[in-house]
């Protein structure tokens, strides 16, 4: 763990000046905070270990990108869903999954380790 800096872009200036921007990271920090560069055709480039962290380094995976009133670009990481999937992040699932997270912080419900164990709960539960 520790700083890093590696030349992410270089600018050639009237008189041969050359400036080279840097782009600085602490391994050891969870938060990234820095520059990238823009290029030609509006690409910019995120740092390795950020695309790792977030998973962007994945097939299909996209950065939404958001646009607020007071000016600044929100860029936020998107993983794609399988299609089976698909009805595990609807709103009616995840309410449900919320509730089921509610019940178990309450001390509800029991937990079971077998299948065998599940289906003496539920009879259990049936004959109440």
């Amino acid at each position: 763990m520790g700083w890093g800096h590696w030349p992410i872009s270089e600018v050639s200036l009237r008189g041969g000046n050359t400036v080279i921007q840097y782009f600085c990271y602490n391994s050891g920090m969870e938060k990234f905070s820095g520059f990238v560069a823009v290029r030609a055709r509006g690409t910019i480039a995120l740092p390795p270990a950020l695309r790792r962290r977030f998973h962007l380094d994945e097939a299909g995976a996209q950065v939404e990108v958001t646009e607020r009133d007071d000016g600044v670009i929100e860029l936020r990481p998107v993983l794609p869903v399988d299609a089976d999937q698909r009805w595990f992040w609807t709103d009616r699932w995840q309410a449900m999954e919320r509730e089921a997270d509610a019940e178990i912080a309450a001390g509800l419900g029991k937990v079971v380790h077998s299948g065998e164990e599940f289906l003496v709960a539920i009879e259990a539960t049936a004959g109440k």
